[in-house]
């Protein structure tokens, strides 16, 4: 799914596959040295940190699509900033 701050790759993941995940949000914007994806599956279960890589035009992982039913992802910087989406935080189906 494309938004103007995260990008999911394939928009809709496969339980089990590999998932790529892009930032580019309020965080990197305003010059984050260094990026975490806060993540868990179908309503926040099993969550995990994962520091992401920064590239020219933001940061990128790659995680394990574990879940049953939806991806949950917000993020956060080196000092503890959040970008949560404004609270609602990114959610993606799985299949």
């Amino acid at each position: 799914m494309h938004h103007d701050r995260v990008e999911v790759n394939p928009e809709v993941p496969r339980r089990g596959n590999e998932v790529s995940i892009n930032y580019k949000g309020i965080l990197f914007q305003n010059g984050a040295d260094a990026l975490w994806v806060h993540y868990g599956f179908d309503g926040w279960n099993n969550v995990n940190d994962l520091q992401m890589q920064r590239q020219g035009n933001g940061f990128h992982c790659k995680i394990k699509a574990e879940g049953k039913k939806d991806l949950n992802l917000c993020f956060k910087d080196s000092a503890d900033h959040w970008d949560n989406n404004l609270g609602i935080n990114w959610n993606y189906p799985i299949k």
